[in-house]
């Protein structure tokens, strides 16, 4: 199912990312079943679904830490194969994940720049990598006192921001945020979504998973719907209701939908009947 104008909306754009087909079975579990999505440049895409929609699993397809085992997927265009998290990252997709995987013992710029060290004759460039650390927090707006505080000082909301900053030191295209406004108050929240528009104001594509549909409806500019492994609902955020989006996520509206066609068949039944 798909919103009124979803179609007219992304009709002159081509995606950086597209996939079609994806499947992913572990054992007998069928984890996905033809599933699609598209990602455009300056675009945030909510992928939304119950627990055991798929959805961290389609995010893990995409970063290549489970391959599908069908489907194809088209880079700016062209088929692509990300069958390792590697091939994923030199692509230009960078994924945060629910754990963030931060050093608490480490400082700010010690996080951001860990395994990827800028070097000066064989030793740490220390300056340098807190000038960059500097200005990437700067360019986000993410405020944190200084970039030399132990992570382990940070709030929820800050550590999320340095986790997601560490993800643009490669320049990626499309950023994969997996929950990450999960166990945040308010405050830290708003500083969250503040910078994943900020993300979207770079150019950079944009997938966010979350169960939260407040936060979904404050940045995303599209929703798709995943449902026991499949496509459910392709929602552009303007024109779609939260009751639209919920009925796609419950098979709510698949159900209306049947009960619909139901009526109609019962109708032309005693129609022909002479009822």
């Amino acid at each position: 199912m798909e919103s009124r104008t979803a179609a007219g909306v992304r009709a002159n754009r081509e995606p950086v990312l597209a996939l079609s087909g994806i499947s992913k079975r572990f054992g007998a579990v069928q984890a996905l079943t033809d599933v699609a999505l598209e990602v455009y440049p300056g675009e945030v895409v909510a992928l939304v679904g119950d627990n055991g929609a798929g959805k961290s699993t389609m995010i893990k397809v995409i970063a290549g830490v489970n391959p599908a085992d069908e489907g194809q997927i088209l880079w700016e265009g062209k088929p692509v194969t990300i069958g390792k998290p590697h091939d994923a990252t030199e692509l230009g997709i960078a994924t945060v994940y629910q754990d963030l995987a931060l050093c608490d013992n480490l400082d700010v710029v010690g996080n951001l720049f860990l395994g990827n060290e800028a070097m000066r004759h064989g030793f740490l460039d220390e300056i340098v990598m807190e000038q960059r650390a500097t200005e990437l927090l700067s360019t986000l707006s993410v405020r944190i006192p200084t970039v030399r505080i132990p992570v382990a000082s940070l709030s929820g909301g800050q550590r999320q921001s340095v986790a997601i900053a560490r993800s643009l030191l490669g320049e990626p295209k499309i950023v994969l945020l997996d929950e990450p406004t999960a166990a945040l108050g308010v405050a830290q929240t708003a500083q969250v979504l503040d910078l994943i528009e900020r993300l979207r104001d770079r150019g950079l594509g944009v997938i966010l998973i979350s169960h939260n549909l407040a936060d979904v409806k404050a940045v995303a500019d599209r929703v798709v719907v995943l449902r026991l492994g499949r496509n459910a609902g392709d929602f552009i955020m303007a024109d779609a209701t939260q009751e639209e989006i919920v009925q796609a996520i419950t098979g709510a509206s698949d159900n209306a939908v049947s009960r619909r066609r139901a009526r109609g068949a019962a109708q032309v039944v005693r129609k022909e009947a002479g009822q």
